[in-house]
């Protein structure tokens, strides 16, 4: 059975595509912070599809934590032919606060780690001539809500030049952009997501699909829905002013009740 690791496996589109590459008949590597949760997780997805379902107890925050991460990644004795970069966090503060600490863990989590297990798979996998990456980038990335959209702007610039680097070496590099899915995403971040209307919003195990079929494709860039599609087309496109101002309208309907 061909093997995938998924971090942030444990909840919301990590979780979905843990489930969804179990159905298609993948072994999994589930990397999460909750070892308990983990652990639960994987029993689940080893009762339903009656595959092996390795857990790694790691805080993608913590050097240590990647580095470990990576060496998996990167054993030759059990390869992982799939890695899905998902774990995240919403960031509900200021750019002005002084506390920047959730700042920097959004880097950690969401920049360094990507880059260095991305760059631990990039190798593995070109050395044997086949694999993919995949990493959740985002919509956000491309309009101006505070760090998490220049967080996940990188992801999606990042993955672009990932795939430059491993074009032609049988590597498959997809960025997925999500738009608003229904997960404990936003609750968690303390979002207030009350007021989008419900046309906005895509089911995590659609977007895995389609996500898993882009990359299956050789996408690099990944919009799932012909509606956020037709979104991200826009904001490629529309005047930088205007994009300022309706993100700047969005953050503010987030912040009231």
């Amino acid at each position: 059975m061909a093997l995938a690791l998924v971090t942030g496996g444990t909840a919301g589109i990590g979780r979905a595509f843990a489930v969804e590459l179990a159905s298609r008949g993948w072994d999994l590597v589930l990397v999460a912070r909750d070892s308990a949760r983990l652990e639960t997780v994987a029993e689940e997805l080893r009762t339903t599809y009656g595959h092996t379902v390795e857990t790694v107890t790691a805080d993608l925050a913590r050097r240590e934590d990647v580095l470990r991460v990576a060496e998996r990644i990167e054993d030759t004795s059990s390869p992982v032919e799939m890695l899905v970069n998902n774990a995240g966090f919403g960031i509900h503060a200021s750019l002005l606060d002084k506390d920047f600490s959730i700042q920097e863990k959004a880097l950690d989590v969401m920049c360094l780690a990507v880059l260095v297990l991305s760059g631990a798979a990039g190798r593995a996998m070109s050395a044997r001539g086949h694999g993919s990456i995949i990493n959740i980038g985002s919509s956000s990335g491309i309009i101006t809500t505070g760090n998490y959209s220049a967080v996940k702007a990188w992801v999606n610039t990042y993955t672009e030049g990932l795939a430059n680097e491993l074009r032609g070496t049988g590597v498959r590099v997809t960025a997925v952009l999500p738009g608003w899915v229904h997960t404990e995403f936003h609750e968690r971040a303390g979002i207030n997501a009350s007021k989008l209307p419900e046309m906005v919003w895509l089911e995590a195990d659609e977007l895995v699909r389609e996500a898993l079929d882009d990359n299956a494709r050789g996408k690099v860039i990944s919009v799932p829905s012909r509606r956020w599609s037709t979104a991200y087309w826009v904001g490629r496109h529309a005047p930088r002013p205007l994009i300022r101002w309706v993100s700047r309208k969005l953050s503010n309907s987030r912040k009231n009740p």
